[in-house]
């Protein structure tokens, strides 16, 4: 099984999991789920967010529904970080309504039913204005029809990518930081082409990513293909995996997590079936590198990645380094605190409402604050603070945030995003080679970014 422990002896990250499994009971999940993180930065204390009268609104208060256990911990783990920075940026620069943001963290588990509890009970007992998350696009479906859409509650997701939640009833209160699965499937494409592969065997994790994922390669794919949908936490794949070598395939596309991704790439070489391997967004973890090791270094995936052109990347990524002592480690850092700032931002232009915070006004100024007209201000700590300031000012406001423009359209689909090549290293990591532009449902061409 895969281990943190790469995460661990870097940086120390470790001990979020820790100090939550600590904090949190127990529930069923895809593994043993934490509830109830009531979060504290420094000594920062949960506080009620009832109405306070002539004193003015209560305190903006924010839900982190990620995973800490199961096949994503690994991501939900440094995307954490993301969410912490955004928070101390926030509040260094006074808060909102002049107070301090408060904060809940909880554990998704990678479960949809319990997921679906942990919101509503962020929403109706923690008393969280507004959710980031979920991680997975399992979990992020149920949670937009029944949580952001019933509760009345902006949500949202920074990796979630099925093209279901495009068409999901959430009545416009779910938004995400990631495309739909087309744009990188597309980009998948391109680089199976580029290395020469015309038949594959694909691997499709049985829920609502890999699902879609899956469908949307197929849609464009003029090669040869073998798809075998597959359930999660399974002991062994081989069958699956023979199954998808039918035909002598020249390499297996996995749509699938890190925990299970492991164990079909040890059986496939184990037994002679596939030696070449293509990953997706699920796959880019250093954990999986580790524990493979020299059988996968300079195969290749895709995945959503940060705007390369954004001016004040290097500002931003020096002030995570300052907070945490190095670079993000794992993909969607970036997109969770760009959501965290939104949000906040968002509620502080929307004001009170009888002298309540109110969902639907803070999902009402979502779109505004990341569009023209405005002042363009990038989101770094001086940036939040001019950010906030305009905000309170009721002036138009253009965010450019640590990921994108942050710009969505009527469905709450990112306007445009980068999709990335990345490649698994002799030394047991992961580089980026280069990325992509998708716009206006055009994907750009990946030509000269990968050596056959």
């Amino acid at each position: 099984m895969i281990q943190l422990r790469r995460i661990a002896t870097r940086c120390g990250i470790i001990l979020l999991v820790v100090l939550a499994a600590a904090l949190v009971g127990c529930a069923s999940g895809e593994q043993v789920p934490q509830a109830d993180t009531a979060g504290a930065i420094e000594d920062q204390q949960t506080q009620s967010s009832e109405p306070r009268g002539d004193h003015g609104p209560p305190a903006l208060k924010l839900g982190l529904l990620l995973d800490f256990s199961g096949s994503l911990a690994e991501f939900g783990i440094d995307m954490r970080r993301g969410f912490e920075l955004a928070i101390e940026h926030i509040n260094e620069a006074g808060g909102v309504f002049g107070r301090p943001v408060e904060f809940v963290i909880s554990d998704s588990a990678l479960d949809p039913t319990f997921a679906v509890e942990e919101a509503r009970r962020l929403i109706e007992v923690e008393r969280a204005h507004a959710i980031v998350g979920a991680l997975s696009s399992a979990v992020t479906l149920p949670l937009a029809e029944s949580i952001a859409g019933p509760l009345r509650t902006p949500v949202i997701s920074p990796s979630a990518q099925s093209r279901q939640i495009t068409i999901a009833n959430d009545d416009d209160f779910l938004f995400r930081m990631s495309p739909p699965s087309g744009p990188e499937a597309d980009v998948l494409i391109q680089l199976l082409q580029a290395l020469g592969y015309d038949s594959v065997g694909l691997m499709a994790r049985n829920d609502a990513w890999g699902q879609s994922f899956a469908d949307a390669f197929l849609e464009n794919w003029t090669g040869e293909a073998v798809r075998v949908d597959f359930d999660a936490l399974q002991g062994s794949y081989l069958a699956e995996v023979q199954h998808a070598a039918r035909g002598e395939p020249d390499a297996l596309v996995l749509l699938a997590f890190p925990t299970d991704a492991e164990v079909m790439i040890r059986e496939s070489i184990e037994w002679g079936v596939f030696e070449q391997f293509v990953f997706t967004a699920g796959g880019e973890s250093r954990d999986l590198a580790e524990a493979i090791g020299p059988w996968i270094a300079g195969m290749y995936g895709t995945a959503p990645a940060a705007d390369p052109s954004l001016a004040h990347a290097a500002d931003w990524l020096r002030e995570f380094e300052s907070h945490f002592g190095e670079a993000p480690l794992m993909p969607y850092v970036r997109e969770t605190y760009d959501a965290t700032i939104a949000l906040a931002v968002a509620a502080q232009r929307a004001g009170s409402v009888n002298g309540r915070v109110d969902g639907e006004a803070i999902r009402d100024q979502l779109r505004p604050i990341s569009e023209a007209p405005g002042e363009q201000v990038p989101l770094t700590a001086q940036g939040v603070a001019r950010a906030l300031e305009l905000a309170a000012a009721g002036a138009d406001i253009d965010l450019e945030g640590a990921s994108s423009s942050m710009a969505w359209d009527e469905h709450g689909d990112p306007r445009r995003a980068y999709i990335k090549i990345w490649q698994f290293t002799e030394d047991d990591d992961i580089r980026d080679i280069g990325s992509v532009l998708w716009e206006n449902g055009e994907i750009g061409d990946i030509s000269g970014l990968v050596q056959p």
